[in-house]
């Protein structure tokens, strides 16, 4: 008779267990944004429109320039830039990487040049850029593509460097040569170093497409934010804020999954 009452009674708390938890992972994120807005709302009550717009004038006017079509075509832009000029620099950045961890000599030949350059902000060679290159769509790629190549590339060497010695000889004594070597031992141990190269880099693009727009665009979020200070429309950079944050967040979720499953293949 006991074991029968307990037994649901052992049952009954887990599956509670579970579901506060199902619940508590889907609520607390969408809580906490309410939160954050109706703090943002009861500041707005003291202070100028100027100077903190509420979030009801924000999606008005948000609503307003998607209904123009502004909000998309500045969206488009920066979209583009920067999923052109990441992609080139993991293009590069990889192989580059491969390369320099795992042959000493192209580390020792490449090496200084990485370690100059990538103390230099982007910002720094936008004047070269747009002199060198025209003030079109190659002087923000390359841009986000400079800030992109020198993640990629460290974290790919650091993954190079780290693959366990032990592995190599194991696949050496099985008969592997040196493309065997790189194809099955040392390319899938690096992955997980590459993905994380590649994430961080995402969001350095993200900082390296606001400042080039505001410098030589007349497109992109970064160059409506700018727009924005000329009219004191304090409403527009907060929507060109928000859509950065979502185009963010939109990225970073589908390089996460794609991560995931490149992951998964290699484990």
């Amino acid at each position: 008779m006991s074991d029968t009452t307990q037994s649901p009674g052992v049952r009954l708390p887990l599956s509670t267990l579970r579901f506060k938890a199902m619940a508590t992972k889907v609520s607390v994120g969408p809580l906490s944004v309410l939160a954050g807005l109706l703090l943002w709302h009861v500041a707005s009550l003291y202070t100028s429109p100027l100077f903190l717009p509420s979030p009801l004038t924000v999606w008005r006017t948000a609503l307003e320039m998607l209904a123009d079509g502004s909000l998309l075509e500045s969206v488009a832009a920066s979209a583009w830039r920067i999923a052109a000029g990441w992609a080139a620099g993991v293009a590069v950045g990889v192989p580059l990487g491969v390369f320099m961890g795992r042959f000493p000599v192209i580390r020792l030949m490449v090496d200084p040049y990485i370690e100059f350059f990538r103390f230099i902000p982007p910002i720094a060679f936008v004047t070269l850029a747009v002199i060198w290159l025209g003030p079109g769509e190659i002087t923000k790629i390359a841009l986000i593509f400079y800030t992109t190549v020198f993640i990629v590339t460290l974290n790919t060497i650091a993954g190079v460097k780290a693959v366990n010695p032990l592995r190599l000889q194991a696949a050496r004594s099985l008969g592997a040569n040196a493309i065997s070597e790189m194809t099955t031992v040392i390319l899938p141990s690096t992955v997980p170093f590459m993905v994380t190269g590649a994430r961080i880099a995402m969001g350095n693009s993200f900082l390296t497409v606001v400042s080039a727009e505001i410098v030589s665009a007349q497109t992109g979020l970064g160059a409506m934010i700018w727009t924005a200070r000329n009219f004191a429309r304090t409403d527009w950079v907060f929507v060109g804020i928000i859509a950065l944050g979502i185009l963010g967040y939109v990225f970073d979720r589908v390089l996460r999954l794609a991560s995931n499953k490149l992951l998964n293949r290699y484990q």
